[in-house]
């Protein structure tokens, strides 16, 4: 059985993460079978890069949801789902990765701006993720996490930007996923592919999420974005 290690759901999502529920998505969207260890936020330490999501496949330890997503397409991907992307041809497996990189090299800083460093945002993330800290870890624990954050959107570059500047960068990303997901029940076309798992994500942590921002009001002026979210998280999720 695959042992699933990210963060406890939260904003009333799978998980508040993009990058976990990207792969939470995957494992439902493969038929997967897996389980989250009821006190997974607990074994953080032992995640081989420092981040989550990682898993444990009978012992078998990867990290990084896209780096786990291809150890689970190369030793289950004859058995569970093999049609999954076997659909796609060469262009759209090359637009798939181009739109990939949108979301987790781009767009995630934005969204991570509106959370970690907007006041407002950052109020409601404190309240979220860091609610049940003893004295005297909440005191300063939240902030530690915050300028970590900081410092990497610095070392990324898109730190070094004004925030209306951050903001017109993700409104250009949202307005490219909008047009080319158009009216499509799924962003390659009539049936999903594993990259609708980095999509619904991605989008479900910006346009469900309780953090109101210039980036979510731009995204609810496309409809389409919105009955994605709400297709794919019954589909998957129930």
């Amino acid at each position: 059985m695959i042992k699933l290690y990210q963060y406890n759901p939260t904003f009333g999502l799978p998980n508040a993460s993009p990058f976990c529920l990207k792969l939470e998505t995957y494992l439902r969207m493969a038929g997967l079978p897996y389980e989250t260890p009821r006190f997974a936020m607990r074994e953080f330490s032992k995640a081989p890069k420092g981040k989550l999501p990682y898993i444990d496949d009978n012992g078998k330890i990867v990290a990084d949801s896209t780096l786990i997503i291809d150890y689970l397409k190369a030793t289950y991907g004859a058995t569970y789902a093999p049609a999954l992307d076997g659909w796609l041809n060469d262009e759209q497996h090359a637009i798939a990765q181009a739109f990939q990189r949108l979301f987790e090299e781009n767009l995630y800083w934005a969204v991570v701006y509106t959370r970690w460093v907007e006041p407002r945002g950052w109020a409601i993330t404190k309240a979220a993720f860091f609610p049940d800290l003893p004295i005297p870890l909440k005191w300063f624990v939240p902030e530690l996490g915050r300028r970590g954050l900081i410092k990497a959107m610095h070392g990324h570059g898109i730190g070094r930007h004004a925030e209306a500047e951050i903001m017109e960068i993700g409104k250009r990303d949202i307005t490219a996923v909008a047009n080319f997901l158009a009216d499509k029940p799924y962003f390659m076309g009539s049936q999903p592919c594993s990259f609708d798992a980095t999509a619904y994500g991605f989008l479900a942590n910006l346009v469900l999420a309780p953090i109101e921002s210039p980036l979510k009001k731009h995204a609810l002026q496309y409809p389409q974005l919105l009955a994605y979210c709400e297709r794919m998280g019954k589909q998957y999720f129930g």
